[in-house]
């Protein structure tokens, strides 16, 4: 049935295949600057650069990058919010041929020496208010360059003061440390030229995680090529040009964030808002002062806007279209923000998308004027899906439920180090292509919709982000007071999912207030935040399967049941 590609006849104007440049990234990049040099290319709180300036700064970071020792094969880890010292750092690399491994800047400690080793970076980018994790992790990974930015690196002098005056006098002061390099000198300093590597196409590019099975996050590996193609894809859907703007909410160490919002609005020629700390509050600002054409983000985004008393005063005749992806859109969520939208003088649907960071990121997404209720859309230029009977590489009849599997130019290389789990998601079918087997469990009905049903996969998502019950679990089971320990994702209007913990301690008499927010508080200390529980039930023992796992499904049927009794779950 995908081979008949029936979705075809809802693109519109949408080419049903690109000749992609078989390039890097920064050569993509040049490409687009050479055309539109004085478009801008970002707009970071007010400082702005147009993609000839951005071409300049990207020379001159790789640059001193090279002066520092960064050469071809080299890993660098980016962890930095959505600013400029992050997305010029990401195609620097490029261009010397080093590979981009991004992560999350609010990662604890442990999590950075995880992320420092399985990537065997040397070097690494991050704000000065975070310094003293790596600091710590320094001596058990091969981490020997730190290069530290600072927020007010690219504010005007008012906001540089006004930030110096409040969050600034925060940060603690960074001691003279040989490992250290500061942004703003390097970016400063006078280098040779450093030539640009001579990187294939098909190269990787860029380290993105995401958890297994195991709760153990995996590096995936993915090439030049991989965000090319996703980002050409993109950009052709929304027509991204030098007219169009794309706030940039989502944060670049996740694949929606960096191949979307700044990568795809690249290739297109777009102008990128980057939006460093996420609020309803700055969001709302800068729709109202920025104007832009697109709002990308995940439900949760969507229904804070709705509610946010700015958005029901601003003119939003400026939006073309909004997306919503990593999670399923509540319906209520999509009525409440077209209803305000519609008040506010703008007319758009909120259209959901599908992806995931193995194949980039957005893969799929609802045509626009296309709507169908719970559908996650149609495939992408050059992007093949289909849904096959479950731990099978057959196809399924149309409107039976399966495993989605992807096809085409946008799917991952493969794990990294790992070549166990990329055999056993990377299949080749009958038809002689390399698949990948989502984990998640879909339909397609006879036009070639896709609608997505729940994870095959153990996986919470929570506003968004991906929370693997494995990790969590594994660290209560370390607290001296824990027998027992499991962890579900409970329905919640506000987040999608909200992390809930289980936990049968050693000595029941210590369960009350004070254990909950004990432990609560110790997940805090070793894990990022939306990882943690937001509550923890205290039980005598937890139900078990037949072979005596403990029975997850079985509690999330209990809490679903008890909201339903509560009236505060319909599903």
């Amino acid at each position: 049935m995908y081979e008949q590609k029936p979705w075809l006849k809802f693109y519109g104007n949408v080419p049903h295949s690109i000749d992609y440049p078989r390039v890097t990234m920064y050569e993509a990049l040049l490409q687009t600057a050479r055309e539109k040099a004085d478009a801008l290319a970002y707009d970071f709180m007010g400082y702005t650069s147009t993609y000839s300036r951005f071409v300049s700064e990207i020379d001159r970071c790789a640059d001193a990058l090279a002066a520092l020792g960064l050469k071809q094969g080299d890993r660098i880890t980016i962890s930095m919010p959505t600013s400029p010292q992050g997305i010029i750092a990401f195609y620097a690399a490029n261009k010397l041929g080093a590979v981009a491994s991004m992560i999350h800047p609010l990662s604890t400690a442990k999590e950075i020496e995880f992320y420092l080793n399985v990537a065997k970076s040397r070097f690494a980018l991050t704000l000065d208010a975070f310094y003293a994790k790596f600091k710590e992790v320094q001596a058990t990974t091969p981490l020997d360059t730190l290069i530290l930015a600072r927020i007010p690196d690219y504010l005007s002098i008012f906001k540089r003061v006004g930030f110096n005056l409040t969050k600034g006098r925060q940060i603690p002061k960074v001691p003279a440390d040989p490992m250290v390099k500061w942004w703003a000198d390097l970016m400063k300093g006078s280098y040779p030229s450093a030539p640009q590597a001579k990187m294939d196409t098909d190269d990787m590019a860029v380290i993105l995680y995401s958890g297994g099975t195991t709760g153990v996050p995996k590096g995936i590996m993915l090439s030049n090529m991989n965000f090319i193609s996703e980002g050409k894809m993109v950009s052709e859907w929304g027509k991204l040009d030098d007219a169009t703007s794309v706030l940039a909410i989502l944060p670049i160490f996740h694949g929606f964030g960096l191949g979307v919002c700044i990568n795809a609005c690249f290739m297109g020629g777009g102008k990128s808002i980057l939006v460093p700390i996420f609020t309803p509050e700055t969001v709302a600002d800068l729709i109202r002062s920025r104007k832009p054409s697109f709002v990308i983000g995940v439900p949760t985004l969507f229904d804070a806007l709705s509610r946010n008393p700015k958005m029901h005063k601003s003119d939003l005749s400026c939006l073309r279209a909004t997306f919503s992806g990593a999670d399923m859109l509540p319906r209520p969520v999509k009525e409440r923000f077209e209803e305000m939208v519609k008040k506010q003088g703008g007319n758009v649907q909120l259209l959901e998308g599908y992806g995931l960071t193995e194949a980039v990121t957005a893969i799929m997404a609802t045509p626009i004027g296309n709507y169908r209720e719970g559908s996650i859309g149609v495939p992408f230029p050059d992007m093949l899906a289909k849904i096959v009977k479950l731990d099978t590489i057959e196809e399924a009849p149309l409107g039976e439920e399966g495993e989605i599997c992807v096809a085409g130019p946008a799917v991952m290389m493969g794990y990294l180090d790992q070549p166990e789990e990329t055999a056993a998601t990377l299949r080749k079918h009958a038809d002689g292509r390399i698949w990948l087997h989502t984990g998640d469990i879909g339909t397609m009905d006879a036009d070639g919709f896709f609608y997505f049903k729940l994870r095959q996969k153990r996986m919470i998502k929570s506003s968004g982000m991906n929370v693997y019950p494995a990790q969590v679990e594994e660290l209560l089971y370390k607290h001296d007071k824990v027998r027992d320990a499991c962890v579900i994702g409970v329905p919640d209007e506000a987040q999608v999912q909200a992390v809930k913990a289980f936990v049968v301690l050693k000595n029941p008499a210590d369960a009350g207030p004070e254990a909950e927010k004990e432990l609560i508080h110790y997940c805090r200390e070793n894990l990022i935040k939306w990882s943690c529980p937001r509550s923890i039930e205290f039980r005598t023992d937890l139900p078990k399967t037949l072979v005596g796992k403990i029975a997850f499904n079985t509690l999330e049927k209990e809490e679903v049941e008890k909201l339903k009794k509560e009236g505060k779950f319909a599903g």
